[in-house]
Formats: C-alpha cells, sequence, structure tokens
C-alpha cells in the first residue's frame, strides 16, 4: 500500500461550518487537518464525510480532491477513488502524490499496464523516490517485463532499511525467471537476501545439527501454505498419500487453509495437521523442536518466502526443499534440494548451496486426484489450421517469448494463438499486450485473449487449442501437467537453468521427449513445421485421445516410486547426518 504523511492531529475536532467571510483555501486547510487527524484514528468514513462537503465547498482545491482519494482508497473503494485522483491531476497534473496513488489503486486493480504509466509519471516528477520505484518493479513484473522490474527493485533496494530487505526480497523471488539471468545470478541474489533476511529475524546462521532419537520411526514434517490449492498440489499428494506410515509419522505444518480430500488428500488417521498461520518463525521453530520432527521438507519455495525464517533457524535434523523448488534457495540451512536428471546437470551443482539430489524420472510426478472435464477433440480437425496456445502466468511472457511466438505465427500464416490467465481479466492489459504483439506485425484477430475461469472450466479451455507453446525462461510446471493430461502435447525447449528445464523434465518422463526441443531456435522451427504439415491434426489427434493412458503408463505420473525415492531420501539423510 502507498504512503501518505500525516501531520500532527489537531488538539479537538471541529466540524462547525465554516465561518462568513473565512477564506475557502482556509477551510480547505482545516478540512484537510481534521481528516487526518479522523484517518490517524481510523475513522474512514468519517474522513471522508469531512471531505466530501470540503470537495463541494472547494471544487479546484487538487490537495482536498487527492485526499479525498486516499480516503476511498484506504477504505476499499478503489473505483471511486481512481476518479478522485483523475479529478486532482486534471486539477493539476504535477501532483506526484496523485500519480503515485492513482498507481496504487490500479495495482490493486490488477491493471498493471495502467499503473505502470502512473508510476512512470510519478517518477518524471520525483525520481528519487524509492517506494514510487518498487511499487513500479511489481507492476513491470505482472506484465513479463521481468529484467525491468529487477532493475526498479534494486534502485528500490538503495534506500531505507525496511524498503531495502522488502525489494532484494522480490529480486531473490523473481530472478529465476529473468532472461538475462544466469545461474550464478540467481546463487548471488538469493544469497544476498537470505543474508538480510537473517539478520533481520535476529539468527545466526548456523550449522549446528540436533540430536535424533533412535528406535522410532523417523518423523516428516511438510510446510505448506498451499496444502488447499488441489491443482497446484497434484505432485505433493501422490507422494504423501503413498508414505509408508509404519516407517514414517507425518506431520502436516499448514500456513494456509487445511488439505480435503476433494483436493486429493486420502487422511490417514495417523497423520498430524498443524495449523500454524498465527505462529511466528521462532515459534513455529520451537513447536518443530518439540515435536521432535526429523527431517523438515520444504515445499513453499520462494513463494511463500517469508517462512524461510523457521529453516533458517535449522529446528530439525534435516531441511530439505522439494517440489515448489526451481532454483537454489541460497540458505545455507538447506541441506538438501530435490530435483531430477532433466532439470540439474552436473556441471551446475556449484550454483546450489544445497546438496543436490536427483530422484528417476520427474521430481514433479504427478495424479489427478480430483474432478477434471473430458479430453475434447483438438479444433484443428474442424477449422484444418493450428491453434497454439499457452495458459501461462503473464509474468511469464517476456520479450523474448512474445518475439518467438510472432515469429511462429508471422511464418505459420494461417495459424492463431490463444493466451488465458488472470491478468487477461482487465481490459487495459489486454491492449498492453495487443500492443506488443502489433509490435511484432501481428494483427489482434491472430491472438485471442481471455481472463481466468473456475479451475474447471479453466481447464476445459484447453479444448479451444491444439499445441500448447511454453513460456521461457520459466517454464510451465502446473500448467505443463494440466495441458497434458487434457490431451494437448506442450512444446519446449531445453534452456539454460532449471526454471527453464522444468516441463523438459515432466516431457522425459511422460516419454514425450520430442516435444522438446534442443534450444529456442529448434522450439521455433518446430512449431512452425507442425503448423505447417497436413498430417498434423490427424497426429494430435490421436496423441490427444491417448495421452491420459500413456501419462498413466509412464514415470511421470508414477508418485509411488516418487515417494520410494524420497522415502530412501529421508532414511538416507538421517543416518549421514548422525555421523
Amino acid at each position: 500500500m502507498f504512503e501518505f504523511v500525516l501531520v500532527r492531529s489537531p488538539k479537538k475536532r471541529d466540524d462547525r461550518p465554516r465561518r462568513r467571510g473565512t477564506p475557502p483555501e482556509a477551510d480547505a486547510a482545516e478540512s484537510l487537518k481534521l481528516a487526518r487527524a479522523l484517518l490517524s484514528r481510523g475513522a474512514e468514513s468519517d474522513a471522508i464525510a469531512i471531505l466530501t462537503r470540503a470537495v463541494a465547498l472547494n471544487p479546484s482545491h487538487s490537495a482536498v480532491v487527492t485526499r479525498l482519494g486516499y480516503c476511498l482508497h484506504l477504505s476499499g473503494q478503489l473505483a471511486a477513488a481512481a476518479a478522485e485522483y483523475r479529478r486532482a491531476l486534471t486539477l493539476d497534473p504535477t501532483r506526484f502524490d496523485a500519480w503515485y496513488a492513482l498507481g496504487c489503486v490500479e495495482l490493486n486493480r490488477k491493471r498493471d499496464a495502467q499503473a505502470i504509466r502512473c508510476f512512470r509519471r510519478a517518477l518524471a516528477l520525483r525520481p528519487g523516490s524509492a517506494r514510487a520505484h518498487f511499487d513500479l518493479g511489481r507492476a513491470l513484473f505482472g506484465t513479463g517485463d521481468i529484467d525491468a522490474a529487477l532493475d526498479s527493485f534494486r534502485i528500490a533496494a538503495t534506500d531505507r532499511l525496511e524498503l531495502r530487505n522488502e525489494a532484494l526480497a522480490r529480486v531473490a523471488r523473481i530472478i529465476p525467471g529473468s532472461p538475462r539471468a544466469d545461474n550464478a545470478a540467481v546463487l548471488e541474489a538469493r544469497r544476498e537476501w537470505a543474508t538480510v533476511e537473517a539478520v533481520a529475524e535476529g539468527i545466526l546462521m548456523s550449522t549446528r545439527r540436533r540430536a535424533r532419537s533412535t528406535g522410532r520411526k523417523l518423523r516428516v514434517g511438510y510446510v505448506s501454505a498451499f496444502f488447499r490449492s488441489s491443482n497446484w498440489m497434484k505432485p505433493v499428494w501422490g507422494v504423501i498419500n503413498h508414505h509408508d506410515r509404519a516407517r514414517f509419522d507425518i506431520h502436516l505444518l499448514s500456513d494456509g487453509d487445511p488439505p480435503n480430500e476433494e483436493g486429493g488428500y486420502s487422511r490417514h488417521p495417523r497423520d498430524r495437521l498443524h495449523d500454524v498461520r498465527s505462529m511466528s518463525n521462532r515459534e513455529l521453530a520451537a513447536a518443530v523442536i518439540r515435536l521432535r520432527i526429523d527431517i523438515l521438507v520444504d515445499l513453499n519455495g520462494y513463494s511463500f518466502q517469508k517462512r524461510f525464517g523457521l529453516f533458517m533457524r535449522r529446528p530439525a535434523r534435516v531441511i530439505i526443499g522439494w517440489f515448489n523448488m526451481y532454483a537454489t534457495t541460497g540458505i545455507g540451512a538447506f541441506d538438501y534440494i530435490v530435483g531430477d536428471d532433466a532439470v540439474i546437470p552436473e556441471n551446475e551443482e556449484r550454483f546450489y548451496s544445497e546438496r543436490v539430489v536427483r530422484v528417476p524420472g520427474s521430481y514433479l510426478a504427478f495424479s489427478v486426484l480430483y474432478p477434471v472435464p473430458d479430453v475434447a477433440p483438438p479444433p484443428c480437425l474442424a477449422t484444418g489450421n493450428l491453434t497454439f496456445g499457452s495458459f501461462g502466468s503473464q509474468y511469464k511472457l517476456t520479450n523474448e517469448v512474445i518475439g518467438a511466438w510472432a515469429t511462429i505465427l508471422r511464418r505459420a500464416p494461417g495459424s492463431r494463438l490463444s493466451l488465458k490467465n488472470r491478468a487477461l481479466a482487465d481490459a487495459s492489459n489486454q491492449a498492453a499486450l495487443r500492443r506488443r504483439f502489433r509490435c511484432h506485425d501481428i494483427p489482434a484477430e491472430r491472438v485471442l485473449l481471455d481472463g481466468p475461469d473456475e479451475h474447471w472450466q479453466f481447464l476445459a479451455a484447453y479444448a479451444r487449442i491444439d499445441i500448447a507453446l511454453d513460456t521461457f525462461p520459466y517454464n510451465g510446471g502446473t500448467t505443463t501437467t494440466e495441458a497434458l493430461w487434457q490431451g494437448v502435447p506442450v512444446l519446449t525447449f531445453n534452456g539454460d537453468r532449471w526454471v527453464s528445464r522444468t516441463s523438459r523434465s515432466l516431457l522425459l518422463a511422460a516419454g514425450l521427449g520430442e516435444w522438446c526441443a534442443p534450444d529456442l531456435s529448434a522450439y521455433i522451427e518446430r512449431a512452425i513445421a507442425l503448423a505447417g504439415a497436413t498430417t498434423t491434426p490427424a497426429e494430435i489427434a490421436v496423441l490427444r485421445w491417448s495421452m491420459r493412458s500413456r501419462l498413466s503408463a509412464a514415470p511421470v505420473c508414477d508418485t509411488a516410486a516418487l515417494c520410494r525415492a524420497l522415502e530412501n531420501l529421508y532414511r538416507d539423510a538421517a543416518v549421514r547426518e548422525d555421523v
């Protein structure tokens, strides 16, 4: 949320009407003071009433109009707040506070393209505003301009301590998806943030290990804020449901809504679920010690960054990162990180602060344990032309991705591209994305844009596309598994880092290695060749109808084997660390 500096509150509230002869400017100043005092006490409705009257009396007073927008903003009336900020800027287009606040409203409304425009206007007036740079970074990230977002966050990181920490956290979170970053840059950024965070948490980065009580089952604690997110947690529930409860005690430490059977979790009577949402990292670390958990597994990665302080305290004998990992954590407290041969080659292990463990098949082997739509016939059977598509998040649509897809569309003139994600619910975001394609001479009618849906309808929308095009350098994970399960092949290529090889891991384990090109150029050429081949519709149809049976028989869906591999890791790690 944006910040306004509040002046000292007046000693006494004064709602008396303006005396005859009092200049309007004086009345406006008194209204502003009174509104600030009311806001300092949380009386937003009263402040809105005062300022509404003041605006009626002083319709040309841009400061009063801006403050009314701020009060409406605080009360959650975003559209009304935006209208007042725009009115203030009509009166005085040099108001930094109104441009910045309007940008924040647009950001809250998921209108990233509009927010970028506002923050840039604000920074033109006040280039040194670290907060405006930070929020510009948030908006740029939302559109897929990752490198520009990183630049903004790094400028913000030069400011006061609390904003520096927050900005470095953002850099550490998003840098794996940066086109200009590499493995070394990712490790450096994450180590830098981890060092700062450890200081903020008051943690000495210790390698001290806790002794394990022998003669009992290993106690495994899984930590996640997303246990209720069934579509996202397919690999997790596939593993946890197969655990051998005769040899392992399973603890689920949940920072969100608890898991349920509808989402795929088969509740075992011996499992223990802990709601830890209200616990600080220090409190949770103490609880983990009391529970005598031996193996603590982080399923969040940088998607729930604030919980890393738990692992930095080393409350368990062994700390492991799995599932939502697609780069090193950069945190010395992690002993192991789980990947596979497809995502982490041996020559890249030096870019990991953890010991790399590779499981057979895919580290994301999954099971679909909730209802999904039936597979639909590919649309190319009816149209004769391919519809490519991507339902990945907007922040994955980098300029390089748009450029590659535009090349495919230009050289495959009968094809179209269908894009669907949450950001495209907003018309201004759609317009901005269309402009990016127009820069490559791709007309609007060849790019179909659609916003989010309830999950069933979201999956049903795969009936509209023939081939999914993977994003890069940030591949799909859940997006790839869902496309495949709905019968849609995913075209990807072997990238230069883990996050650029996630789809490769899934495709190789699915026996679909021919859909993983060796590099970007081959990826583009393969898409063009598929669009031009007369045999493609029939081949796609055969693959589509056989996809689920093919996946079910392949290692990509062998979650029992993945569970055994993880259990072996847990046992071996416990013995190794006891030595």
